[in-house]
Parts: structure tokens; sequence; C-alpha cells
């Protein structure tokens, strides 16, 4: 049996490369090869143990590559042809995507409730940190790359610009907001080009890392501010005269920085939250208003599927918008746990590594 290098979780505190057999390929199913691939922040909560998924299973979810093999009732598609799949894979028939929630999807069955059930790589299946990965359902989820795009330019489109732009869509961002996003990592930088786009016209970025504000203003941002310097939730006041923004994203995960967002919100504003959470969040009663504030609270899982990753694609080819600064750092597949270990430190103004097998 054919064999390929995979990064492989072994328990917690230890991803490490290994040998695994190259998978099957089923009907409906496509067989890539990766050319690149990268480490997402979810992935580090995997390594640390604080998102349980089983031993032996291959890690990460953002592939770039080539179709190697498709499954016999494929139709639509070239062995040869140059793809990505979004992180989030879903099948199409289930009753999640047919009410519109394909990042659920297989969440609600007779089996019981399982909350983000199209996160299936790198989760439920084996990921893409590998030489191969097979595609479930290729037919809904493998997207062409343009020719005139490289795989850096498209490396963010499975997970990281999809996640960021659903931050500020949730948020029903309108022309002529403001808004303000608590963390500026890949998926916050994301967030607020996603919130420029939809028409934002005033973007806050709060940070403390130098190399992410110095990024956030080189992309436009109209203001950043150190959390280390300055309070960011009266800085933020100050800048919106007391009124407060009409969204504010949370793009971390703690409970610091969701407070902090629902403290800057203008009365029946939108808090929407893409961060992952390893504890319990608590809801403070004057920010929360006693809960007559006309506040909303919205959480998104990355939106996947073929066509969102075309729509990202097309943004990204427009040049409305160039991701390509979030790639800082490159490494081989021969060296992910040395990739891992920068990127989970966060050393060296890291933001996003390219990975090639």
């Amino acid at each position: 049996m054919p064999k390929m290098k995979a990064a492989i979780f072994v328990e917690p505190g230890r991803i490490v490369l290994d040998s695994k057999p190259v998978p099957d390929v089923g009907p409906l199913d496509a067989l890539m090869r990766v050319t690149t691939t990268t480490i997402c922040g979810t992935d580090v909560h995997i390594l640390k143990g604080e998102y349980p998924v089983s031993r032996g299973l291959t890690i990460g979810h953002e592939p770039v590559g080539i179709i190697e093999k498709l499954g016999s009732a494929v139709s639509g598609y070239e062995e040869g042809q140059r793809v990505i799949a979004g992180a989030i894979t879903p099948s199409g028939h289930s009753y999640a995507c047919l009410c519109g929630q394909h990042s659920q999807d297989g969440a609600g069955t007779r089996h019981g409730f399982k909350p983000m059930g199209g996160w299936k790589f790198g989760n439920t299946i084996d990921g893409c940190q590998a030489e191969f990965v097979l595609v479930p359902d290729a037919m809904a989820n493998l997207s062409p790359v343009p020719l005139q795009l490289s795989d850096e330019q498209v490396l963010m489109c499975p997970d990281i610009m999809s996640t960021g732009f659903s931050g500020a869509e949730s948020a029903r961002v309108r022309i002529g907001d403001t808004v303000a996003v608590f963390a500026l990592g890949p998926i916050g930088l994301c967030a607020a080009l996603g919130a420029r786009l939809m028409g934002a016209t005033t973007v806050i970025g709060v940070d403390t890392i130098p190399e992410r504000l110095a990024l956030a203003d080189a992309l436009g941002l109209d203001h950043t501010i150190d959390y280390q310097t300055r309070d960011p939730v009266k800085a933020i006041l100050e800048l919106t005269d007391g009124r407060g923004v009409d969204a504010s994203i949370e793009a971390l995960g703690t409970q610091g920085t969701f407070e902090a967002a629902l403290r800057v919100l203008r009365p029946g504003g939108t808090l929407s939250s893409l961060g992952v959470y390893s504890t319990d969040l608590r809801i403070p009663l004057d920010a929360f208003a006693a809960g007559l504030g006309d506040t909303r609270i919205v959480t998104t899982l990355c939106p996947g599927g073929k066509e969102r990753m075309r729509r990202l694609m097309d943004v990204i080819a427009s040049g409305r918008i160039d991701l390509g600064p979030l790639v800082t750092h490159r490494f081989k597949l021969d060296e992910i746990e040395k990739a891992y270990e920068l990127f989970s430190h966060q050393r060296d103004g890291v933001l996003k590594v390219a990975i090639t097998p």
C-alpha cells in the first residue's frame, strides 16, 4: 500500500511527522496532492489539548493542490487540475445544508447533536498537512484555481479569509459603519478588510504586537490601538465621540477581548464573535444593559463549499485586496514540527506559514 508523510496528532503537546497510507478514493471523493498548506490557530488548540481530536489523526484544514485521482461518480473535474477545498466541506444534501447552514453539515443527526459538523478536515477525518488529502463530496467542495493566481495568493481562502470575511458578513456591516476588530492576527486582519469591502468607513484595530499593528496600518485600517499602552474601550469611545461602534469583531477567543468588544458597542450594535474559546464566557450585566440594549451577539463558523471558494478567489483576482503579506514564513513538510514550534509560540513576528510537501 502506498505511503505518504503526514503531520499526526499523537497526544496533547505532540504533533509529529510520520508515515500513513495514501487514502483510498470512494465514488464521490477526490484525492488531492497537496502543493501548499498552512497551520491555523485552531491546530494550535488541538496541539495543546484544548480542542479534542482522535489520536493518530492527520491535522490541517487549508489545502491547495492538484487532483491526483477522482472518484468514479465525480464529474466536471479532471485529474491534474489545480484546485482548493474549503476548511469546511459540506455534503450539500444534509438538513443543515438545505436550510442554508453549510458549515453545520451533519451537526444534527439521530446519533445526537454535534456542532461544527461541516468541519471535517483535521477534526473528524484526516486533514491536509500531508502529501495527499482525501476530499469528501468533491463536486460540492473542489474549486478550480484561476491560472493567474499562485498557491500563496489563494492559501488564505479555505479558512482565514473565509472566516474573517464572515465576521463582517455576520455583523451585517453597512455603508458608513464604524467597526472595531479585536486581535489583528490573520483572521482579524481579514475581518477588517472584509468590513471595509462591505462599506465600513472607519475600521479600528486592537492588538499589541508591533508587526501586526504595522501591517494593519499598511493594509489601510483607519486607527490602530495598542492595548498595552491605552485602554481600548476608552480609546474607541473617544474615537466615536462616545457613540460606540456599529459592530465589533472578536477574533481571539478570550474573556478579555469578548468583554471589551461588548463594551464598545452602540445600543443596538452587533458583536460578531470569531474566536475559539477554551473556557466558559461571562457576560457582564452592565455591558449587556441587563438584556435591554438591543445588543446582538452572533458566532460564525467558517463558510465553505466550492461557491464560497470561487467568490473569495474572485476577490483576490480583482486586486481589491492583497493577502500576500500575511504569509511571513515558509517551511517544507519535513520541517512541520519546527513550524509548529514557531507558530504556537508566535515568535519572529509570524502571521501565517506556508507549508510545501
